[in-house]
């Protein structure tokens, strides 16, 4: 057996305390405390969107602006009614739990540290690098355009590429229809972001908690917002914590068999000039059971440069952000560790 010297960050995917099962958490998984998820947090009351009517023109006002308000005041919401049928959900989780499930030996050809990576199995965005490291383990998949990707991804379990391609292709549609949505809302109409979406990357992160002997001191990910559009988050279980600015809090997300999370992303907030909000989120972890969770990333190409609307930028309201690109977000990741609260979106915002 490989020797891991846990007074450090040396452990190496496939062989992580996770991975492992140990029975304690080494030093290096331990996070601030401020960090640490709370035995008393409470639940949040996520505003819940029914998409049903979402294409009917008497109805789509209705659902564009419960969409906007929820953009505006947390930048989160889940989608009841949103097209994709409960067989595509539950097979894509089945599959993904089944994947983790394998032998190392069937992941190990996944393993890379390389963050550009289309296809990567890891358990650390920078192994061996991050100050501190995580109790997770996941696998990230390039997904669009399908055709383009699909060949890459695992062929084991039999049924995986099948299950989880229907769900990737039944989730990029939502994805733009829930952006044509929320431009609708800030007063854009169907401009060109829609079809660069369409025309863009999603990146599907398939997450692995197992089980941790003391969830009290770590975390699966730490508090981040996500660099992308819109990321659309399948969930087995409850473990999801999204801090509300309102009261500056942390609050869990229930879990509803059916929905889907909707979380607006850097971009979003970019592209609104700050009137939508990036929701900042972590994932806690629990004693008893694995939970999976599968998030789904849309973003432009990898080199569009998303900008704030020249419509939504006056004298009373000057442009508050960089443009930036997919890239140029890996590249951020590649030299700074977000576990230790570095923000992407923090290196946009244009003093005023």
């Amino acid at each position: 057996m490989e020797s891991i010297n846990e007074s450090s960050n040396s452990f190496r995917t496939g062989l992580t305390a996770q991975e492992r099962g140990f029975s304690h958490v080494p030093e290096c998984y331990k996070v601030q405390p401020s960090h640490r998820a709370l035995s008393d947090t409470k639940m949040a009351d996520v505003p819940e969107i029914d998409l049903d009517g979402m294409f009917d023109p008497s109805l789509r006002s209705i659902i564009v602006e419960e969409i906007a308000i929820a953009c505006r005041r947390i930048g989160f919401f889940q989608v009841v009614n949103h097209g994709i049928p409960q067989v595509i959900l539950d097979g894509a989780m089945k599959t993904a739990s089944d994947f983790f499930n394998l032998p190392t030996q069937h992941k190990a050809k996944f393993m890379s540290t390389d963050l550009h990576n289309p296809v990567r199995y890891s358990t650390s965005l920078k192994n061996d690098v991050d100050k501190v490291k995580f109790w997770r383990i996941f696998l990230k998949q390039y997904a669009h355009p399908l055709q383009d990707w699909i060949g890459l991804w695992p062929d084991t379990p039999s049924d995986y590429r099948k299950k989880m391609g229907a769900y990737c292709k039944a989730v990029q549609k939502l994805a733009g229809d829930i952006m044509e949505a929320i431009t609708e809302g800030l007063g854009l109409g169907q401009p060109n972001v829609n079809s660069k979406l369409k025309d863009g990357s999603q990146v599907m992160v398939v997450n692995c908690y197992p089980p941790c002997p003391e969830p009290e001191l770590t975390l699966g990910l730490p508090p981040h917002s996500d660099y992308s559009c819109l990321t659309i988050l399948l969930q087995d279980s409850f473990g999801l914590q999204i801090h509300d600015p309102e009261d500056d809090t942390w609050k869990g997300v229930p879990v509803t068999r059916g929905a889907l999370q909707v979380h607006v992303g850097d971009h979003v907030e970019v592209l609104s000039n700050g009137r939508y909000k990036s929701v900042v989120h972590k994932a806690t972890l629990n004693s008893q059971k694995t939970r999976i969770s599968m998030a789904s990333l849309h973003s432009l190409g990898m080199d569009e440069k998303m900008e704030s609307a020249k419509e939504l930028v006056d004298e009373e309201n000057p442009r508050g952000y960089r443009a930036s690109s997919f890239r140029d977000f890996l590249d951020f990741v590649t030299k700074n560790d977000i576990g230790v609260g570095s923000s992407f979106l923090e290196t946009l915002k244009i003093p005023k």
